[in-house]
């Protein structure tokens, strides 16, 4: 609150709307009724979140300047194609639940403090994790009264093997789960809704210098290389074509500080599809200018190194109208779960999204032990 009523991105006006806007929303209800004011802003998934903050009192200034950014951000498209049940929902968590809406970065790169924890937690319990093993056929019975998948057709090198289990979880993303499942299933419209789902492309850059870009208030301590200095945190900015960046030598410096060298900007252009079809040399570049428009004083340094990955297909579509084609978790098929982001859950897709799918899933299963039991038992015989 303190930053929305401090920040210099709007105007008097633009706050007082603002302050309108978000003062009759479900956000209020929600302080004293959190799963009344869930329900609300559900069923506000069919209009975009700029449309149903210009029928509350707010305005194409507030649009641009705070919302665009924080929904690139979110969902990497803007204000005008995000769902507003997407924005309100977070809005509502940041409201209610205070560690929602703290900003923390990895101490490095994700491979090391996110994967590697999370990898090393399940192989201690008896998980074993098995890559580069494409699946190529869901093997299934369907008599009419109920369906249950017999086995997954697995390849192994130049061969392949089937494997069995009493359950089978797909958590994919959307390109992923569309490319898996077998035609005959969109028969059930669970399954064929999931092909009413569409991605959105994104460009991640990073730019290395030789020295600190964010350090505004000091030239002696921006050139130099033996301590790291500037800003630690998350930024957002509606004046370029990334949505969000941070210099990851700064908030992750496990990994990415270096020593004799300076800034490791990381930039995610949103929205991604005008830059998919362009060369990564030209991308850096257009990127470094819009660095130099933000931060002036960063023309007095070098770009050393830079980094382009560009995905075709990242997030979900969270536009208006998208919500009812998510699937559950638990589906028509007796033993096979669905879990990732895109499936039903209240988070935006994300980590925590997918984090909330995966606890989803597994409440499924066990609810569904007796079944799976018998279901198991068929296969065996």
């Amino acid at each position: 609150l303190k930053a929305f009523f401090t920040t210099s991105q709007l105007t008097v006006q633009d706050k007082l709307q603002n302050a309108i806007a978000l003062g009759i929303s479900p956000i209020v209800r929600g302080l004293v009724d959190f799963d009344g004011a869930m329900k609300t802003i559900r069923d506000l998934d069919k209009i975009s979140f700029a449309d149903w903050f210009r029928q509350h009192g707010g305005n194409d200034g507030s649009l641009k300047r705070m919302w665009n950014p924080i929904a690139y951000a979110l969902g990497f498209i803007d204000t005008e194609n995000i769902s507003a049940r997407c924005m309100l929902t977070i809005f509502q968590f940041f409201a209610v639940k205070t560690e929602a809406s703290v900003l923390r970065m990895l101490e490095g790169s994700p491979d090391e403090y996110l994967h590697k924890p999370i990898i090393n937690y399940l192989q201690a319990r008896g998980t074993k994790i098995y890559t580069r093993r494409r699946v190529r056929d869901i093997l299934y019975t369907d008599n009419g009264t109920g369906a249950k998948v017999t086995g997954l057709v697995i390849a192994n090198g130049d061969s392949e093997e089937t494997i069995t289990a009493d359950a089978y979880v797909c958590a994919a993303d959307v390109p992923g789960v569309q490319r898996l499942l077998p035609e005959a299933w969109r028969k059930w419209s669970e399954f064929d809704n999931i092909y009413k789902l569409d991605t959105i492309p994104v460009a991640t850059v990073q730019l290395r210098f030789d020295g600190w870009v964010t350090e505004l208030h000091d030239a002696e301590k921006r050139k130099q290389l033996e301590e790291a200095t500037g800003i630690d945190n998350l930024l957002y900015t509606p004046d370029a074509d990334f949505s969000c960046f941070a210099d990851l030598a700064l908030t992750s410096p496990s990994d990415y500080y270096r020593e004799g060298q300076g800034s490791l900007l990381q930039l995610v252009l949103t929205p991604g599809d005008p830059f998919i079809k362009q060369n990564n040399d030209a991308i850096a570049k257009h990127v470094l200018n819009q660095v130099h428009s933000l931060f002036p004083s960063s023309r007095e340094l070098n770009m050393t190194w830079y980094s382009v990955v560009k995905l075709a297909q990242s997030l979900y579509r969270e536009a208006p109208g998208m919500d009812i084609y998510r699937p559950n978790q638990k589906t028509p098929i007796d033993n096979f779960f669905l879990a990732g982001s895109y499936t039903q859950q209240d988070y935006i897709d994300s980590m925590e999204g997918a984090t909330i799918s995966g606890r989803r899933a597994a409440k499924a299963i066990l609810e569904n032990v007796k079944n799976l039991a018998e279901v198991s038992a068929v296969v065996t015989v």
